[in-house]
């Protein structure tokens, strides 16, 4: 199973973060992990420390004063201290529809590691997660590979852990149907026959992944686990969201690069228009050959 060793949680500089520390040291708790709370030097700091004292003896817990409360100072932090995990509670902006902030937006965009970013005051305890996996129907274990199965290895840990449902959904799109629908020459059957032979290999593709996982964990772990699978029709910057919504879903676990010239979750365009509509807390993992703008040089 994936396990973080060294988790830095962000402090959201107020004194309303109870449940987020909670949060925090949790996951510490569950991976035996080594917690960092990175805050400013401000008046909260007194109360982040009282948070966690009674916690001291179980979890190696230590400080990091931020210069600057960015997106990059906490990079940087991640990058000096070699940091496998950013817990965060969402900025969750008055002004705007979405509950992450431009802070947490570029957070997702630069941090090389996964990201998990809290839905202010979220149960202490998640019902639903749902992990949403893009592929090439016609290679399902080829590039993206490695990234569908962290984010498989992640949503199936959280869900055991909190004894949730997993739910696992690729969302896929038949080219043209629209188009050929248009034409006087293509019959109904005949766009029919062309959707169903589109959707044959994205649904062998999520089944592949689905017994990939069954072989990871175990029949008997996977059999406990019993995950859901769901292949929406439409394009996943839509589909995602929506199936989020309607499953009444406390987690979304997503990639946010893709593979180079094939649409999928890629931040700044389908994975930026999912965060954008999601209601819900996120953990957002990149490939492991994701390479940060942001340095340790000023």
């Amino acid at each position: 199973m994936k396990q973080f060793k060294n988790i830095l949680y962000v402090s959201d500089a107020t004194d309303d973060q109870d449940w987020a520390v909670a949060r925090a040291v949790s996951v510490a708790e569950t991976n035996q992990a080594d917690l960092t709370l990175a805050t400013g030097a401000n008046a909260h700091f007194a109360h982040l420390q009282a948070l966690v004292e009674a916690h001291k003896q179980r979890l190696n817990i230590r400080f990091e004063i931020l210069e600057d409360n960015t997106h990059i100072e906490v990079i940087r932090t991640v990058l000096k201290n070699g940091n496998d995990l950013v817990l965060k509670p969402a900025e969750n902006p008055s002004w705007l529809k979405r509950i992450f902030g431009n802070f947490d937006m570029n957070l997702l965009r630069y941090c090389s590691c996964p990201v998990w970013l809290m839905k202010p005051h979220e149960t202490p305890s998640y019902n639903n997660i749902l992990a949403a996996v893009d592929f090439d129907p016609l290679h399902p274990l080829g590039q993206d590979h490695d990234l569908n199965r962290e984010i498989l290895a992640l949503a199936s840990q959280l869900a055991l852990s909190n004894v949730a449902s997993l739910h696992i959904a690729h969302a896929w799109e038949a080219i043209g149907e629209k188009t050929l629908m248009s034409r006087d020459i293509t019959t109904l059957d005949g766009v029919a026959d062309y959707v169903e032979k589109t959707h044959i290999p994205h649904k062998k593709g999520l089944y592949m992944l689905g017994e990939e996982l069954r072989e990871s964990l175990g029949a008997d772990t996977y059999r406990r686990l019993a995950p859901s699978f769901h292949l929406p029709k439409g394009p996943g910057k839509k589909m995602i969201p929506q199936l989020a919504e309607k499953l009444q879903v406390d987690l979304v676990v997503m990639g946010t690069v893709a593979r180079t010239g094939i649409s999928g979750l890629l931040i700044g365009n389908t994975a930026e228009a999912i965060l954008d509509q999601l209601t819900c807390s996120v953990l957002a993992v990149k490939p492991a050959d994701f390479k940060t703008e942001i340095s340790l040089a000023e």
